[in-house]
């Protein structure tokens, strides 16, 4: 085991993993109707291959990627299109999305088979599989895994990193999937790593797991090529920039990207689910996500079909305890807070957290007192209150000459104000505002 440096900056929020840290991942029941979004990652939705009244199998692609940056998408049961219509999705917004009636008897397509060991297959093959699988990063962020593994010709990549650091609080899905499936993930980093051409693969866990530190190591002790390493448990962990740091010592330079550092990153359940697909053939129509929170009878950790409605999931866990505050998709830093919970669960729900009214209450923000704490713990090195001022101000130039770009949006600045002031929020809305004037200039 490697044991390198931690990054500048961060936080120590309380983790609250006790209630599912020992749970089993368990199969979530069937579902009888699944609602299959065509946008479930970074970049453009997907384009329809099915019409009302079709007959679709397991693993059927129904959805065509447009463009490079898209992900195929497939029927997670066999059954009957009844719809093609908008439903609501994690991040506020609608996207389209395939209404499919489960016959139940889960029948696989025909075109579900073997790709076939990794060591006899090209570069090429292996990101082709991963592409027709509609592979994406699974620990939330949802870019396609074959665009990241497409290393321009202009940049030399000579480390991959897997992220088992599960930094976010509440969450335990690697955790569980490093205990019990550390062999897929190390098959999976192994292919991945042969698909870049890369030599060096670590494997990066934070030192509050010490389980999964020692299922990895287990399952990796025949490869002197891959390292597991203790990550000091600090949010965020596991934002890549500061996992190559804390991992190699390499610095990302300021708007450029991890490639720039000679790394690719990904997350442990990307690499197990890559050797699912190798090994089956199966493309990526399920996931795990641990379902938790005050506002949770039975908290779980659950391998969820892809479609099926958040509150048919909270439904399996014993219901609400108590009368729901908020609930949030993925972890409570990062992820999105949900109006309704007919949201469905898609490629990168890692999370379903339900809090009551007591811990869902915001407090109400008051003036800035410049202590310089946020400044003192951002990770990317921003000045945190000057670009929410900026960005409250409508002073989107200046916001982005403070790099609010730069931003990670990981939520440090507003966990650690004393005055609770909107710091990430109007950081938020400055990045968006910048990013579609960009837009519109280069259109």
């Amino acid at each position: 085991m490697m044991k390198f440096l931690t990054f500048r900056g961060g936080v120590h929020p309380h983790g609250y993993k006790e209630a599912t840290a020992d749970i089993k991942i368990e199969k979530a029941d069937e579902p009888s109707v699944v609602y299959i979004p065509l946008q479930q990652h970074i970049g453009a939705p997907c384009k329809p291959l099915v019409k009302v009244g079709d007959r679709v199998t397991v693993g059927e692609r129904i959805g065509e990627p447009q463009g490079f940056v898209s992900a195929a998408v497939h029927s997670s049961v066999s059954g009957t299109v009844k719809a093609i219509n908008m439903i609501p999705n994690a991040p506020g917004g609608e996207v389209q999305a395939i209404v499919i009636e489960s016959d139940g008897l889960n029948e696989v397509h025909s075109s579900i088979k073997p790709i076939g060991d990794f060591e006899s297959l090209s570069s090429e093959e292996i990101i082709n599989a991963i592409k027709e699988a509609g592979i994406v990063g699974m620990g939330g962020a949802t870019f396609p895994t074959h665009v990241k593994l497409s290393i321009p010709p202009d940049k030399k990549v000579d480390t991959f990193i897997l992220n088992g650091a599960e930094c976010e609080p509440y969450l335990t899905s690697d955790h569980r999937l490093m205990l019990e499936s550390p062999e897929d993930i190390v098959y999976g980093l192994r292919a991945m790593m042969k698909a870049t051409n890369v030599e060096t693969g670590y494997i990066g866990i934070e030192d509050n797991k010490p389980d999964a530190i020692k299922s990895m190591e287990k399952a990796a002790e025949k490869y002197p090529n891959i390292k597991v390493v203790s990550l000091k448990t600090k949010y965020p962990q596991g934002s890549e920039k500061q996992l190559i740091y804390s991992c190699t010592g390499r610095e990302v330079p300021s708007g450029a990207l991890p490639a720039d550092a000679g790394a690719v990153v990904n997350n442990v359940a990307t690499a197990a689910q890559v050797a699912k697909t190798l090994k089956t053939g199966m493309p990526l129509v399920e996931r795990i996500t641990t379902v938790t929170g005050s506002a949770i009878a039975n908290p779980k950790n659950l391998s969820i079909k892809i479609g099926v409605p958040i509150k048919e999931i909270i439904e399996q866990c014993g219901g609400y305890s108590k009368t729901p505050g908020k609930i949030i998709m993925g972890g409570p830093m990062m992820g999105f807070a949900q109006h309704s919970d007919d949201v469905v669960i898609a490629k990168g729900a890692s999370g379903i957290l339900v809090f009551d009214e007591k811990e869902a209450r915001i407090p109400k923000p008051e003036q800035c007192m410049r202590c310089g704490k946020c400044v003192e713990i951002c990770p990317a090195n921003l000045q945190p209150l000057k670009i929410s001022a900026y960005s409250l101000k409508n002073m989107m130039e200046h916001a982005e000459k403070h790099r609010a770009l730069d931003c990670i949006e990981c939520g440090s600045c507003s966990f650690i104000c004393p005055s609770k002031r909107p710091l990430l929020h109007s950081m938020r809305v400055a990045k968006r505002s910048i990013i579609a004037k960009k837009r519109k200039q280069s259109n």
